[in-house]
């Protein structure tokens, strides 16, 4: 990479960290950008993956004070997204790209439509819970252990847009402020991305100018949309998501 393309990476990264910390899905920034410079598609995913990494755990340590009280459950999913993350990656090795491509752009529309429903599902689960006397679950249940154990394998797979459906799912069955399950989500990506990381590093081909320049970018990224993302109201965060995804969804149909 000459000069311009390493600048170019690297406000990729910053611009990704960002991102994937108030919403997900900066990988759609880093990833074309990563092809552009002329890394194989492969190369790109799994360089990109790497670099992530900091970026996700900068995100999760920015909202650290809206992940107090949340221990127990977090550990509990993060098994989920270990095993999901991990399943992802194989799969990403071993698989077409166009076994995932197919029903992508399904997954993030069905996600949308999930948070942009999720006021109106949390307030009918509510009512339904007050009716039957049947107090709320602190993690969900089994049904959000497997729905984010899955998102997981997507996200091992490709990263692109697993920040939205882990909100979707969560703001549904989860009775908790969005600022706080944005907190959780950061912390279940940088899992995924950890995971999936280290998987390649032992299987698949990466690049380390690109790795280290997302990785810096990612990093500074992070606390930047950490200090952005709790200043947003719910009802503008959930709006961010929507166009964000939407976006998400037009970029994967084009590619």
């Amino acid at each position: 990479m000459n000069i311009w393309e390493m600048l170019a990476v690297f406000a990729a990264g910053i611009s990704a960290g960002a991102i994937n910390t108030i919403v997900g899905s900066g990988t759609l920034i880093t990833f074309p950008v990563l092809l552009a410079v002329g890394l194989p598609p492969v190369t790109a995913t799994v360089s990109n993956g790497l670099g992530l990494i900091p970026g996700s755990v900068s995100g999760a340590i920015g909202y650290r004070r809206e992940l107090r009280g949340q221990g127990r459950r977090v550990l509990k999913f993060v098994v989920g997204a270990l095993i999901g993350g991990l399943t992802g990656a194989t799969l990403l090795m071993s698989l077409p790209s166009t076994a995932f491509e197919t029903i992508v752009p399904v997954l993030v529309a069905l996600a949308l439509v999930l948070v942009i429903l999720q006021p109106r599902i949390s307030k009918a689960v509510q009512r339904r819970r007050e009716h039957s006397g049947t107090p709320a679950r602190p993690a969900g249940g089994p049904l959000l252990f497997v729905g984010l154990m899955l998102a997981s394998v997507y996200g091992g797979y490709f990263t692109a847009a697993q920040g939205i459906i882990y909100l979707s799912l969560m703001g549904m069955l989860l009775d908790d402020t969005m600022q706080r399950l944005n907190a959780v989500k950061n912390v279940l990506a940088a899992v995924v991305n950890s995971v999936a990381a280290l998987f390649f590093l032992f299987v698949a081909d990466f690049d380390w100018t690109a790795v280290v320049l997302i990785a810096v970018g990612s990093a500074l990224g992070g606390q930047i949309g950490a200090r952005i993302g709790r200043r947003l109201s719910p009802t503008v965060l959930r709006a961010l998501i929507v166009v964000v995804g939407t976006v998400a969804i037009v970029q994967l149909l084009l590619r």
